[in-house]
């Protein structure tokens, strides 16, 4: 990120900037800091990329009980293996 405290007051706001929730004047303050911010273009990009997998994931994909059980261990989410 080239202008970093720049760039981390700005990474507060990306969320709400790729849901088209952002206020008028944040987004255009976002979209010129973009222009010449190779790093973050590339979080929001990210970002959008991730969502759009995610819609576009089906949700009748089930995990295999093995390949969940050692997700939820690696995430330290064992409290929801017992459901």
């Amino acid at each position: 990120m080239n202008d970093k405290p720049h760039c981390y007051g700005l990474i507060e706001t990306i969320s709400d900037y790729v849901d088209g929730e952002l206020a008028p004047e944040l987004c255009a303050e976002l979209e010129r800091h973009m222009q010449d911010c190779d790093n973050c273009r590339i979080v929001v990009d990210t970002l959008k990329k991730t969502i759009d997998l995610y819609k576009d994931a089906s949700a009748d994909v089930t995990l295999p009980d093995d390949v969940r059980q050692r997700l939820y261990l690696r995430l330290h989410l064992e409290d929801f293996l017992k459901s």
